[in-house]
């Protein structure tokens, strides 16, 4: 340079500084920050002074993040000493009583280099102050930063795109803190911001009551990678914080499961508990001898014969299977009573509460006019008065209707039960699985491999109407099968049907006890 004459790559001279482009037509580079316009004289210097510091920035850099509150000071300037025929090139000093520290930040981004946020309280000491600035590009540049919150007294530093699977947004963060910092028409919810003389302070996202470490994983796992989940407890704790964060998707591949293909059947089936069924999840698959389900109105009358249906309730996790499973279900806590005389069983708690809206859902599917809301863990009945019970819907009565058959496997009181064997009777607590008389088959399994035995004499309370003969199903695996209801049940034709895949029961209070056990320690 000599003379103030910049010497250029192909031996020409120019007037312009390097580093600036003043070509009208060059219009994408201004994203860049290379195209400054022409807000403010880019060779002369202007003085801010910030708390105690004295800060001296070029027009150009000033001009780079424009209108904000120093570009329109300056103009006010300029304009004034112009309109007073002021020569002297006198501009006063701004001063403002702010954080020197955050400014040099600031500064560095008007100069051309790239601000990244190096904790929460960092972001949110350059967010209000590029609020109250009025600088729109580095404004841009923080909606589109990482979230930057503390969890468990540790911070972190979240990529916006991790949360961009189905399922996992709108979580925690995007209900939360994406909007109060990516909403650029309402920067501080219910704030009036006239005469505002500065910004509120701001104190950095936290959420102190959650682990760090739990979380930490959370994260690894929305990264793509592999998690070995310890035990039950470690899985307890990791989807009790994907539902408190929001992360539905997350949660759906967390969630004990089985999927696998049973050769013997020649199906793909996914073994599921009760508690973890979604709605969305449910679908029923038509035998392919069967044909579709009816379509019935709620002004069908309940005389009419339904066309012949026979499926399989099949599943799909929402948001993670692309395909659904012949669904396994899985009830446990002690929630069932099989009836041993009539094949029924009886629900307890929440247990009861679940079913109810289970098949509920499935007669939705079924286009069979139900009588209360949907909702698979709703523990009442919603607009309805009447009480959660499979009795309720249209497909069951109170009592459940279940089949055992020669696949079904039964563990009774803590070993295997293998029914009767020739003419003989069961002793006390133990029973011959009789259903109703002339109970047929599953698929075309019957009931009885063998012709019908002796039947242990079944006593039965004349004052509540409940069977003496039954078994407390600790856990129970079980198909749902769609059928036509044997003899009609007064309803839409169509029922569901428990088929025990396995059980694990006792036959009364001394099985139970046999299986207790004594308090560790």
């Amino acid at each position: 340079m000599q003379g103030g004459i910049f010497a250029r790559e192909d031996g020409a001279n120019s007037q312009t500084p390097p580093g600036i482009l003043r070509e009208e037509s060059v219009t994408k580079p201004r994203k860049w920050n290379t195209d400054i316009p022409n807000i403010l004289p880019h060779e002369r210097v202007f003085p801010i002074q910030i708390g105690s510091e004295l800060f001296r920035l070029s027009g150009a850099s000033i001009s780079s993040d424009a209108p904000s509150y120093f570009s329109q000071f300056f103009q006010c300037q300029l304009k004034q000493a112009e309109d007073s025929g002021d020569d002297s090139n006198a501009i006063r000093t701004l001063y403002i009583d702010r954080d020197p520290v955050t400014f040099k930040d600031i500064s560095l981004h008007l100069q051309g280099y790239h601000v990244q946020p190096r904790d929460g309280s960092h972001f949110v000491k350059l967010f209000a102050d590029a609020q109250f600035y009025s600088l729109p590009r580095l404004i841009s540049q923080l909606y589109e930063e990482s979230i930057f919150i503390s969890i468990g007294q540790r911070n972190f530093q979240i990529p916006r795109e991790l949360f961009s699977d189905p399922g996992n947004s709108p979580n925690y963060f995007s209900l939360g803190f994406a909007v109060f910092f990516s909403t650029p028409t309402e920067v501080f919810p219910g704030l009036n911001r006239e005469g505002l003389l500065r910004p509120p302070s701001i104190l950095p996202p936290s959420v102190p009551n959650r682990s760090a470490d739990t979380f930490a994983e959370i994260l690894h796992l929305l990264r793509g990678y592999p998690l070995h989940i310890k035990d039950e407890d470690h899985r307890a704790e990791l989807l009790r914080d994907c539902r408190y964060f929001h992360l539905k998707g997350l949660e759906q591949k967390i969630i004990r499961h089985s999927i696998s293909f049973n050769l013997p059947r020649n199906r793909h089936e996914i073994t599921l508990r009760l508690e973890d069924v979604r709605q969305s999840g449910i679908s029923i698959v038509s035998d392919p001898s069967s044909p579709p389900p009816p379509t019935l109105s709620p002004a069908s009358t309940t005389t009419s014969t339904p066309p012949p249906i026979s499926g399989w309730v099949n599943y799909a996790r929402p948001f993670v299977d692309d395909r659904c499973y012949e669904l396994v279900l899985e009830i446990g806590d002690e929630c069932t009573r099989l009836h041993i005389n009539s094949m029924r069983c009886e629900f307890f708690g929440d247990g009861k509460a679940r079913v109810s809206r289970l098949f509920e859902v499935i007669a939705t599917k079924l286009n069979l006019p139900t009588s209360q809301p949907l909702g698979l863990l709703m523990k009442k009945g919603g607009a309805s008065s009447q009480p959660a019970s499979p009795g309720n819907t249209p497909i069951s009565e109170d009592w459940v209707r279940c089949l055992l058959n020669e696949e079904s496997y039964v563990r009774l009181d803590g070993r295997e039960w293998k029914g009767f064997s020739g003419n003989e009777e069961l002793g006390s607590g133990s029973s011959s699985v009789a259903g109703d008389e002339g109970e047929g088959s599953v698929g075309g399994g019957m009931l009885h491999p063998q012709p019908p035995r002796k039947r242990r004499r079944m006593d039965i309370s004349s004052a509540s109407g409940e069977e003496k003969e039954s078994w407390v199903v600790k856990t129970g695996q079980w198909r749902l099968r769609v059928q036509n209801a044997r003899n009609g049940n007064g309803k839409g034709g169509i029922e569901c049907v428990l088929v025990a895949v396995k059980i694990d029961a006792v036959s009364g209070e001394l099985g139970r006890n046999m299986q207790r056990g004594f308090l560790a320690g």
